[in-house]
């Protein structure tokens, strides 16, 4: 019997009508489906804001662990999950004066992981919604992204 099926009939045993457990049972369907994918990338990206750290999976092994910059009071960081879109060597930001943004990954529209120079904010929330890397750190993930591919990676940003 299927997850949707078990659900449905479960549902159908509490309340004599099924079609109540349909919205319940589609949204089980999507998150397990959505968690399956995260699990399922060989490379995932975890992001975790209110410990400003990224940890990187490779192929469901933990292999590192960094500190990160994500949005500043007044700007937002979108959680979710996520597939790298587009990746850029060197990036310049059209929306705030040009700054560089090395080895970016952008996820859902304008918001990337990228490499910062501002270091010493790593650790801390200091941007206008994008995830911030040392530069050497932004390398590796990019690096990791490209080898294993765009649809084999997975970026999973919670609160």
């Amino acid at each position: 019997m299927t997850l949707a099926a078990l659900t449905l009939a479960a549902a159908k045993h509490r309340t004599g009508t099924p079609w109540r457990a349909v919205p319940a049972a589609v949204a089980l369907l999507l998150l397990s489906g959505v968690l399956f994918q995260a699990e399922a990338a060989a490379v995932v990206a975890r992001v975790d804001l209110s410990s400003q750290r990224m940890t990187v999976s490779v192929n469901g092994v933990p292999r590192y662990s960094w500190l990160v910059s994500t949005a500043r009071r007044g700007y937002v960081t979108p959680t979710g999950v996520y597939r790298p879109q587009r990746l850029y060597r060197e990036y310049y930001s059209r929306k705030y004066y040009n700054s560089p943004m090395p080895y970016s990954i952008f996820y859902s529209g304008g918001f990337a992981i990228h490499g910062s120079y501002a270091v010493s904010q790593l650790g801390g929330p200091a941007s206008h919604g994008c995830i911030r890397l040392h530069p050497a750190n932004a390398a590796t993930l990019y690096s990791l992204v490209r080898s294993y591919g765009q649809g084999n990676t997975t970026i999973v940003i919670t609160r």
